[in-house]
Formats: structure tokens, C-alpha cells, sequence
């Protein structure tokens, strides 16, 4: 598969299992504004995810559309990143799992819009306004809770504690991530990671959470295909529809 085609549904992707995991927890959120935030946020990634596929189908040429890419695509064709398939356990865990990724989200998306290929910064583009309250939100959720009763900073830090071995595998670079570097597509992981660490060390300061150590190891394989069981049973949810009757149109 092109290099390109490959980065782009791994842009895709990510929003895609996001948004699903964000979905899950329509109706269940703790006061009604954030269930209404939560999904929002959702709806924000399912759009973003759609302008990512329908690129990618263009650029492939092989008849997929972006309902194909969500819907006839087994769990290791898939190449998100293992932090956005994680299940969204206590509502700390969520918010926590939801400002890692918005954090490297927001600096990458800021990043492409500087891209060289003119439909990946427009993407990018109409993608910032977005990813920009997403950060806000999950910063500002991440402080309130972190710093705020006994229980919730427990629960903050022990969220962190559990999550932090799936950052590293958005500045896990391969050779895809290298030849979009290389053609000036995508930014370097390096200058992203410095950003994100201080970004997260500067919210977990203001939270008095206890930031995991840098150098920690960490979990990857989401970006090639190897997923943690928890992938096939979101997407088993989310395809069933379109697995049971094919083609199926309202």
C-alpha cells in the first residue's frame, strides 16, 4: 500500500476508534453537559475521520469509500495507535486517555497544516478549530479533577499511571511516518514529543499529579496492525450493522 494511503488511514483511524469509544458513553456521562461534550467530541473525530478516509479512497483508487474503510476492515487492518482502543473505564481514566491524545493531536494537526500536500493542510485546517477546544477541555478537566477532592486526584493518577505506557506509540516512528517526513507531509516526531512532554508536564503540574517518567518503556504495534482484544469487540459493536445486512441503505 502507498505510504500516503497508509498515513492517511492512520489518521483516520485514530479519530475513528476514538470517536467510537466517546460514543459508547452517549446517555452515561456524569452531568448532562459532559455528556453532551463527550459527545460532541465524538462527532468532531467521525467528521475528521471522514475528510482523513475519503482521501485515502481517492489517493487508493480501489473502490473503497469511507463507509468500506470503517465497516469491511478487520480489527488488524486497522492501524490506530493502542491508546484510543483502551475502554473508557471510570470517567477519570476517560478524561485522562482524552488529554493524552488531544495533547499529541492538537500539536499534529497544527503541524499539517503546513503540509505539503495542499488537501492534507486543508484537512488540517478546518481540523484545528476543533482539536483546539478538544486540548482546552481535557486540560481543563484534567486540572479540576486532578486537584480537586482526595478521591479524584487518586483517581487521576492512577489513570496516568495505567495510560502512559501507550504514549509513546504516536513518536514511535516507521518507515511510513519517515518517507511523509521525508516528502515534508507530516512533522518530525521529535519536535512533537517535546512538545507534548511539556505540555503534560505543564497541565500535571497545575493537576499536582506526578508525571510517569519520560524514558519509561512503552507499548506499541497499534500503527502496524497488532491491537489489544479490546479493538475486536469495539469494532464487532460497531460493524455489526453493516456486517448483518450488506450494502444496507435507509
Amino acid at each position: 500500500m502507498d505510504n500516503k494511503v497508509t498515513y492517511l488511514l492512520r489518521l483516520g483511524d485514530n479519530a475513528m476508534v476514538l470517536s467510537q469509544r466517546l460514543a459508547e458513553l452517549c446517555g452515561k456521562g456524569p452531568a448532562l453537559e459532559e455528556d453532551m461534550a463527550l459527545s460532541n467530541v465524538s462527532l468532531d473525530l467521525l467528521g475528521q475521520t471522514r475528510m482523513w478516509y475519503s482521501y485515502a479512497s481517492e489517493l487508493e483508487g480501489a473502490g473503497r469509500d469511507e463507509d468500506k474503510m470503517a465497516f469491511l476492515r478487520d480489527a488488524h487492518d486497522y492501524k490506530n495507535v493502542l491508546l484510543v482502543e483502551q475502554p473508557n473505564g471510570n470517567y477519570g481514566f476517560t478524561m485522562m486517555r482524552q488529554f493524552f491524545f488531544d495533547t499529541w493531536h492538537y500539536f499534529l494537526i497544527g503541524a499539517l497544516t503546513k503540509s505539503s500536500d495542499p488537501r492534507i493542510a486543508e484537512i488540517a485546517e478546518k481540523s484545528l478549530k476543533e482539536v483546539t477546544y478538544h486540548l482546552r477541555r481535557s486540560g481543563d478537566l484534567v486540572v479540576r479533577l486532578g486537584d480537586g477532592t482526595e478521591l479524584s486526584h487518586k483517581y487521576m493518577q492512577a489513570a496516568a499511571d495505567e495510560l502512559w505506557m501507550y504514549t509513546g506509540e504516536v513518536f514511535n516512528y516507521d518507515a511510513v511516518d519517515e518517507a511523509m517526513v521525508a516528502a515534508g507531509v507530516a512533522p518530525p516526531a521529535a519536535m512533537l514529543r517535546e512538545q507534548w512532554l511539556a505540555h503534560v508536564s505543564d497541565i500535571f503540574g497545575e493537576a499536582t499529579l506526578t508525571m510517569p517518567p519520560a524514558d519509561a518503556w512503552m507499548q506499541k504495534g497499534g500503527k502496524q496492525g497488532r491491537h489489544s482484544e479490546h479493538l475486536g469487540y469495539l469494532l464487532a459493536e460497531m460493524q455489526f450493522l453493516q456486517r448483518a445486512y450488506p450494502g444496507a441503505e435507509w
